[in-house]
């Protein structure tokens, strides 16, 4: 065999240079290596598996076994056809993933940021293509693999803020109209936490009028999205995922109180509060005395509102959770429970976590239901209390639910607003010509992982 000592080989005329012939095959010697001809497309597989975070070499394959836990792959810096496969060892990614980290500032499918494998026997293969794609999955078992990136966003609308808490989270609190605005972010990083809180019902008026019901109350909380918070009971376990784009927002304001001079009606309903999929209710209106009249039940809503005094058949609760959601967004208001009569008082209005009290010849005229409780801003603060009943001669009237709720009047006297931007339920009046209080006005905050 005939050998040729070189440093360099180039073309006659050209620039095409041609090694071996038609069906030959041209080999590197044992331990060389060669740059600038890329690569084949395959691997050379570690069977030996890998069961803690290491760093991936072009050229190998891994099989990697999270049994134990979760394990992150460290790619190589990329070159033009660098090249890197993994594959589920016993089928365990779907518990304990397996997060693929590029290199630096480089990308993985144009994404600087981390992709997760979580599902189970998923195997992949990565080639390092170029800075604007960065690393491409060429073979994946189940589903396209790009980096997960966190949420850039900004907020629009007069009084609208965006705060930092907790080093690594933010929170938009919105007590008006606007725009929460998702600037970048992709994959499973991209979500959000929230309480969309509607505007609080109208109290009744006119006499022993029962309180407004609380606007409806809906949240979500987990923890890998937004941190360490205290949810409420009502809290959802599930995450709203957010794409780049501007997302309206809707604050519901507070339902006015039911006219004074008007018999056999109830306070309006609070306006309804929007976030992307997410809508809350308003809270239904307080109703007047036990005026026979047909039609005039008190509202429906987020969460009811409370009956009048007395006991007439037409004189029944507001229902709450209207529409249904899960889990619910509020609570019915109090129904007249006992017999008519000058001792008898109105009912309070439905809370987000408490039904409103019925009337009763007792002390104090029915209560307001209790809201619902949560530090999503970082401190801890109750929402969506309902309106409390007004009180006849002799009595006193009923508290506000905890979470905004306004009290209702004392003989003769008007009830008062509920909180604004608490979505609690208004006070109900007493005397013939007074009326209801309004329900408080609602809030929309949302809170996520920026880095």
């Amino acid at each position: 065999m005939s050998k040729i000592e070189v440093n360099t080989v180039a073309p006659q005329c050209g620039t095409t240079l041609t090694l071996g012939e038609s069906g030959d095959t041209v080999t590197l010697g044992s331990g060389a290596s060669q740059s600038g001809f890329g690569r084949t497309g395959t691997v050379d597989w570690d069977t030996t598996p890998k069961t803690a975070t290491f760093s991936a070499v072009s050229g190998n394959g891994y099989f990697c076994n999270t049994t134990a836990g979760v394990i992150t792959v460290n790619l190589p810096a990329g070159s033009a056809g660098a090249i890197v496969s993994v594959a589920d060892y016993l089928g365990t990614f779907q518990t304990n993933n397996l997060t693929v980290s590029p290199n630096g500032s480089e990308k993985i499918f144009g994404q600087n940021g981390d992709a997760t494998l979580s599902t189970e026997g998923q195997s992949v293969t990565f080639v390092y293509v170029d800075g604007t794609q960065g690393w491409i999955n060429v073979q994946d078992s189940t589903s396209n693999v790009t980096g997960e990136t966190f949420i850039c966003a900004s907020v629009s609308g007069a009084c609208n803020t965006l705060t930092t808490v907790d080093t690594n989270f933010k929170v938009a609190v919105f007590t008006g109209p606007g725009n929460f605005t998702v600037n970048s972010g992709v994959g499973g990083l991209a979500k959000v936490d929230y309480i969309v809180v509607a505007g609080g019902g109208g109290g009744g008026g006119r006499a022993r009028a029962g309180g407004g019901g609380a606007g409806g109350f809906r949240e979500s909380k987990v923890t890998a999205t937004s941190g360490c918070w205290s949810a409420s009971p009502l809290a959802a376990t599930t995450s709203l995922p957010l794409s780049p784009g501007a997302y309206p927002i809707v604050v519901g304001g507070g339902g006015a109180g039911q006219p004074g001079p008007v018999d056999a009606g109830a306070g309006s309903r609070g306006g309804s509060s929007t976030f992307s999929t997410i809508t809350s209710t308003g809270g239904g209106g307080g109703r007047d005395d036990d005026s026979p009249l047909p039609g005039n039940p008190p509202g429906p809503g987020g969460s009811g509102g409370g009956s009048g005094g007395g006991a007439n058949p037409l004189n029944l609760a507001g229902v709450g959770n209207t529409p249904p959601v899960s889990p619910p967004q509020g609570q019915p208001g109090g129904a007249a429970t006992s017999p008519d009569g000058a001792g008898n008082q109105g009912s309070g209005g439905g809370g987000a976590t408490q039904a409103g009290f019925g009337n009763q010849c007792a002390p104090t005229s029915g209560h307001g239901g209790d809201g619902a409780t949560n530090s999503i801003t970082g401190s801890s603060v109750a929402r969506s209390g309902g309106g409390g009943a007004a009180a006849v001669p002799g009595r006193s009237a009923g508290p506000g639910g905890a979470g905004g709720g306004g009290t209702g009047g004392v003989v003769g006297g008007l009830g008062s607003a509920a909180t604004v931007n608490t979505g609690g339920g208004g006070g109900g009046s007493d005397g013939l010509t007074n009326p209801g209080a309004a329900g408080g006005s609602g809030i929309v905050i949302i809170r996520y992982k920026f880095q």
